[in-house]
């Protein structure tokens, strides 16, 4: 049985985000506002957790879960040598819209799918989610819908795709963006673009002093 908690009043706000820290911390799944899009969310440390989003989605291990943060600093442990261009990018545009696949560091005790040493990571701009994050910790997630499916903008699409897989239901009003995030690939030594989203190729080459073509080189945002 699943609860929604309408974010939007203080009172029903409070009650979702103590509802949604314990589901978490007990291994189930969370539906949260972002804001590019709505987002499934399990304890990026608990494997179980990871698995039971992957099976909800109807995804497999090849496709890992991305990495929601609730601060700058949260990355220093989970980013193995943050070079200059990654701490850009984040003074840059987070919290907000842009994802960054790094290099993780080796110690870490998780398993997002098969993701090769690397991880998605992002900082989103939606007060609903930073405050879960900031009390709870980095989370794996996904967009909040049956994969192959148009994702989640709103709580009530979320909820007719996954029904009972999520135990929590946030519901944080549309969302802002309602378009995927831009997703820039830092784990080589020419970062590219793996998707445009609701940030602009010139606005990431900006940040990087190079030009929105070379970000493309190579890419599958081309």
């Amino acid at each position: 049985m699943s609860t929604v908690y309408d974010c939007q009043q203080a009172d029903s706000r409070a009650a979702g985000l103590t509802a949604a820290r314990g589901a978490l911390k007990s291994g189930r799944l969370v539906v949260m506002p972002t804001d590019t899009l709505y987002g499934l969310a399990a304890d990026a440390f608990d494997g179980s957790a990871v698995t039971d989003l992957l099976r909800a989605k109807g995804r497999g291990r090849d496709m890992p879960v991305p990495v929601l943060v609730g601060s700058w600093n949260t990355i220093d442990g989970l980013v193995m040598g943050i070079r200059p261009r990654v701490r850009d990018l984040i003074r840059a545009f987070w919290p907000g819209a842009l994802s960054l696949v790094v290099q993780q560091a080796p110690s870490l005790a998780w398993d997002l799918g098969d993701a090769q040493g690397t991880v998605m990571l992002r900082m989103p701009l939606h007060p609903v989610a930073l405050e879960l994050l900031r009390e709870v910790g980095p989370l794996a997630v996904s967009s909040a819908n049956i994969s192959g499916q148009p994702p989640a903008t709103t709580v009530g699409e979320a909820r007719d795709q996954l029904g009972g897989s999520a135990a929590v239901y946030l519901d944080g009003g549309p969302a802002e963006h309602a378009v995927a995030s831009t997703i820039v690939d830092l784990t080589a030594e020419n970062p590219r673009l793996l998707r445009v989203g609701a940030i602009r190729a010139e606005a990431v080459a900006e940040v990087l002093g190079v030009t929105p073509e070379s970000l493309l080189q190579g890419s599958p945002a081309k």
